[in-house]
């Protein structure tokens, strides 16, 4: 049993997930008994099934989040509580909600036209690679850090590619880069803020493209977000990410993409397929979340 689903008049209802329908089935069997909050049980894909649902349905049931998976990444950013069931539950029934954005991708994967929500974080490149590099069972047995273990093979797999990008509907923009992050919310696991300027409630999606190649790029890179974006910021104030000639910073409601070669695309750490092109846009206040 991975979601637990509240319904009015204080009855509970339960609704299984299945690995070909994480969430978005069982958030319909929910709205169907009248459910003011749905509680997601499980991990980041779990959840933005469910917030993709109650997004596209327009429902007013509010979202409730019970982490249980690997990253947990959406309660990270809310301040949801991390290993302590009974807290999350409780914020889940009885905590006071706040609308925050969600993306959505259009793309062809595959010669099918896919289109799908995303509460944290797409891209390719070298996210990509590592969740599907990353070994599964080593996965249930450390949690986030087995992604740590795949890292060395992701950056290994990564390759510079000629990227066409149009931003808030401009003139596309040709520039190349290995790695495309397109985020709503910014921090990862161990408290990393990969993207600093994220806010899931600005309606405004963050931008980082990468492009290093050899240990003296990624060493600019490393500088970027460890000093400019890090050090640097906290001694300054200074209130915008902080590009680098690697790491390139930027905001965007909406976002075309072009690229030269099909490359894998993920959302919230699961694995939509390879895709040549995609169009991402921002949901503001698409879903409130507990």
């Amino acid at each position: 049993m991975r979601k637990a689903l509240p319904a009015t008049d204080a009855a509970l209802t339960w609704h299984e997930t299945s690995p070909d329908d994480p969430g978005r089935g069982a958030t319909d069997e929910a709205l169907r008994t009248g459910a003011d909050v749905v509680v997601a049980a499980g991990g980041d894909g779990t959840v933005r099934a469910v917030a993709e649902r109650l997004a596209a349905t327009g429902a007013r049931a509010e979202l409730g989040i019970v982490p249980m998976g690997t990253g947990n990444l959406l309660a990270r950013n809310l301040g949801v509580p991390l290993n302590n069931l009974a807290k999350a539950m409780e914020r889940a029934f009885d905590g006071r909600a706040a609308a925050i954005d969600l993306g959505w991708v259009e793309a062809d994967v595959d010669g099918e036209a896919v289109r799908s929500a995303f509460a944290v974080l797409l891209g390719f490149g070298i996210d990509a690679h590592m969740i599907a590099e990353t070994d599964d069972d080593l996965k249930s047995r450390v949690g986030w850090l087995a992604y740590v273990e795949s890292l060395g093979r992701a950056v290994n797999a990564t390759e510079v590619v000629d990227i066409d990008l149009a931003v808030d509907g401009g003139a596309p923009e040709r520039t190349s880069g290995h790695t495309l992050l397109v985020g709503n919310c910014g921090t990862l696991q161990g408290g990393i803020r990969l993207l600093p300027d994220a806010d899931p409630t600005d309606g405004e999606l963050d931008l980082l493209l990468l492009s290093a190649e050899g240990v003296g790029q990624w060493i600019d890179t490393l500088r970027s977000f460890v000093w400019d974006n890090g050090v640097r910021r906290l001694i300054t104030g200074q209130d915008r990410a902080a590009s680098a000639d690697t790491a390139e910073h930027g905001r965007a409601r909406t976002l075309s993409v072009e690229l030269s070669r099909p490359l894998m695309l993920e959302v919230d750490g699961d694995d939509l397929g390879e895709t040549a092109s995609f169009a991402v846009s921002v949901q503001e206040r698409a879903v409130r979340v507990r």
